[in-house]
């Protein structure tokens, strides 16, 4: 079989003979330290785009992407809703009332924003009916007062389905008998949990026609609509577009202003640690040139008989290119496929470890969902395993041009 004799030699001075046994040592240890570059990274870029991918999935997908909205009460939302949808890109519309204030249920207390929404058409424009563990969007019937509460909200009031809770509304009213908060009694009706603790401590639902009567408006007043659009990223400006034409009385928001600094901080979180930890596997990779120089060092009188022997420079310079290449395709190679089978059960491993010592890595009162996601993309894998090796080949050049500048009478003088 037709071996190159660069490849054949590099490849032979990769593995331990006799007295290089030390320096094959060496050529191991470049190997496991670039193999666990590669695997670092790959793990931690797949959990930067598992926080990226819940945060559009999950926490802008509760949130509404964009919403039209009235100082006023709007009346006959309906037709309004329509001339909305006419827009190619707007996919879904539902009516909405917001309204601020406190839960409370045998002495305690948590602050709460209430979404009133239509409970038919919601699931359009949110994934609220995906996350329920108790109860549904549908048990929100008219008339009845009922509420919905994420899981945290009700361990914090001690409440499941079927108890009563008392709302304070931020405002007062005026009697006869003095001045009194207003308030109205809830009963829980569903219980659901997202994962993003801001969602799941301090939002409700209730039904957008009891809210409307809390809020002494008529029952088919409603305070805007939101809006779910094709495309998350054109929200803003497409929002912008429809309030300026629906009049001066109509304004938008969008999910920029309440989320959108948290979403490009993920994003740049993963820009700059992806380049943090490339410099780790550049450091890894150049362990090579060490290797390399100690080959090159050790084997002056190889090089030297083989020059004798009608090597050429350019055969020497490609033999220690190759073993270099040998020890950066090796390491990348393993930290590939550890990396690929750390990251798709990552999560599952930090589950386990957070039930075993009984403590929460991300507590949802600090980040914004209680859990590590973890997202591998091919992409991904394909970009740091290409610069691991390109980083790993360019290792190889000064070692190399050093060992092809081997003079033989030289390094034969003291053999």
């Amino acid at each position: 079989m037709f071996r190159p004799l660069p490849v054949y030699i590099g490849a032979r001075y990769t593995s331990a003979r006799r007295r290089g046994l030390f320096v094959s040592f060496i050529s191991f240890t470049s190997m496991i330290g670039l193999a666990l570059g590669v695997l670092v990274m790959i793990v931690v870029l797949s959990v930067m785009n598992g926080f990226d991918h819940e945060m559009r999935t999950r926490v802008l997908g509760m949130v509404p992407h964009a919403t039209v909205e009235s100082p006023v009460p709007i009346n006959q939302w309906q037709k309004l809703g329509q001339r909305l949808t006419e827009h190619p890109q707007v996919e879904a519309v539902a009516p909405f009332i917001q309204m601020q204030g406190l839960l409370t249920h045998r002495g305690q207390v948590t602050k709460i924003l209430i979404n009133a929404v239509e409970p038919e058409l919601e699931p359009q424009v949110s994934i609220i009916d995906r996350f329920f563990r108790e109860g549904s969007l549908a048990e929100l019937a008219p008339g009845e007062f009922g509420i919905v509460i994420g899981d945290r909200a009700a361990a914090r009031l001690g409440v499941g389905v079927g108890d009563k809770i008392t709302f304070v509304a931020p405002e007062v009213t005026v009697t006869p008998a003095g001045v009194f908060p207003r308030m109205k009694r809830f009963t829980v009706q569903g219980i659901f949990h997202v994962g993003a603790g801001e969602i799941d401590g301090y939002v409700a639902m209730a039904n957008i026609t009891d809210m409307a009567r809390l809020q002494r408006w008529k029952t088919d007043q409603v305070q805007g609509l939101r809006l779910r659009f094709d495309d998350l990223f054109q929200a803003p400006a497409i929002a912008a577009v429809l309030a300026r034409e629906l009049g001066e009385d109509f304004y938008s928001r969008d999910w920029t202003r309440t989320h959108g600094n948290l979403y490009q901080a993920i994003r740049m979180e993963k820009a700059m640690i992806g380049l943090l930890l490339l410099l780790i596997v550049a450091v890894a990779a150049f362990n090579i040139i060490s290797t390399l120089v100690m080959v090159v060092t050790d084997k002056r009188g190889d090089i030297a008989i083989l020059r004798t022997l009608g090597a050429t420079p350019r055969q020497i310079m490609a033999t220690f290119m190759v073993q270099g290449t040998i020890i950066g395709v090796v390491g990348t190679l393993v930290g590939a496929l550890l990396g690929i089978f750390a990251a798709r059960n990552v999560s599952d491993w930090i589950a386990a470890l957070e039930r075993l010592i009984g403590h929460r890595f991300l507590n949802a009162d600090v980040y914004f969902i209680d859990y590590l996601p973890s997202r591998l993309m091919a992409a991904d894998v394909i970009q740091v395993c290409v610069a691991a090796l390109v980083l790993s080949f360019l290792a190889t050049l000064y070692p190399a041009w050093r060992a092809a500048r081997t003079q033989p009478a030289e390094a034969l003088r003291y053999e």
